[in-house]
């Protein structure tokens, strides 16, 4: 069978899922994204003084045995570590500590590092931002916003939030349609470092009728810089959803006056602070199915949003996307 040429929008961990899954199977693979960098909601923000935050998604957990395997593969390739940091639930100013076992993994010494690895022997194009691919004569061309061609495919992967994949979608209005019924929330999230440690019993903690909805000692998990004590502070879906225009200074000094008053101490004058706001963070009702794949046009949909909003599902998503491709 001829091998297709695929694009794949999008460098998230679904996107970078499909991509390997592809390119292990002797497919070639452009893969495009409008960052920096690759990891989408596992990306890494790194400060001018060199200290980095996980900002986006905290940890994951394995449930699934294809994905045990990968991470098992990850540990053994030093990319990632079980995250032993104690957890806590807070409600209303009450701390209670969680008592399953269930294990946490983040990446090392970041949480891109497992999408960094996935890259290997890919083509990736970042900071390239792309206009909704065009089919003629059943190839698809690519342009970018200045209108250049940035090559033509076979086949073509859309791997992005769901209204960015609405919209890239244009030309396949069924699974346009499919993606924009999927709505997600934003997520003010706060980075914080201090010079002091801060007089915490947890590493993390799920907070409940507050602003905010998780907070981490950043610095707890493995293989990150501890010379300062480092947190990261997500709000909750609601505070995020009222604020989502507000100006970044807000959102810190809202949730970092928050942040003190439910631990109960006096502020500390932070090292480091800084505000970042996920505009597309978490599906209100993920779809059903892990993926979308159209056959006769030949363009496929993958995403955390169509099986839950979850680092595993987000990888079998694009594993089940780039499974359905070389069955077709």
């Amino acid at each position: 069978m001829n091998k297709s040429h695929v694009a794949i929008i999008g460098a998230g961990i679904s996107g970078l899922s499909c991509a390997r899954r592809l390119t292990d199977r002797g497919w070639r693979v452009t893969v495009f994204e409008k960052s920096r960098g690759v990891g989408g909601r596992m990306a890494v923000r790194r400060t001018d003084s060199g200290l980095a935050f996980d900002h986006g998604a905290q940890y994951f957990t394995v449930r699934d045995e294809r994905f045990a395997e990968t991470v098992a593969q990850w540990q053994r390739q030093g990319v990632a570590a079980r995250w032993e940091g104690r957890i806590a639930v807070i409600r209303n100013g009450a701390i209670q500590f969680e008592t399953d076992e269930t294990p946490r993994f983040v990446g090392v010494p970041g949480m891109n590092a497992v999408c960094k690895q996935l890259t290997a022997g890919l083509e990736i194009r970042c900071q390239t931002r792309v206009l909704p691919p065009r089919c003629e004569d059943g190839i698809w061309s690519l342009q970018n916003e200045e209108g250049t061609l940035l090559g033509r495919f076979d086949q073509v992967v859309i791997s992005t939030p769901s209204p960015q994949a609405g919209d890239l979608l244009a030309n396949a209005p069924q699974l346009a349609e499919q993606s924009r019924r999927v709505a997600m929330q934003p997520c003010w999230t706060v980075m914080l470092a201090v010079e002091n440690r801060i007089a915490a019993a947890f590493d993390g903690a799920f907070v409940h009728e507050s602003p905010l909805s998780w907070i981490s000692r950043n610095s707890s998990k493995p293989e990150r810089s501890r010379d300062l004590d480092s947190w990261v502070l997500q709000a909750s879906a609601e505070w995020s959803t009222e604020h989502i225009e507000c100006d970044p200074n807000f959102a810190q000094q809202n949730l970092l006056t928050e942040f003190w008053q439910m631990l109960g101490q006096s502020p500390q004058i932070p090292c480091i602070v800084a505000a970042h706001r996920w505009r597309y963070a978490r599906a209100t009702e993920p779809l059903l199915h892990n993926c979308w794949f159209d056959p006769v046009l030949g363009v496929g949909v993958c995403g955390d949003w169509c099986c839950g909003s979850r680092v595993e599902g987000a990888f079998l998503s694009g594993w089940a996307l780039a499974e359905l491709m070389l069955q077709s």
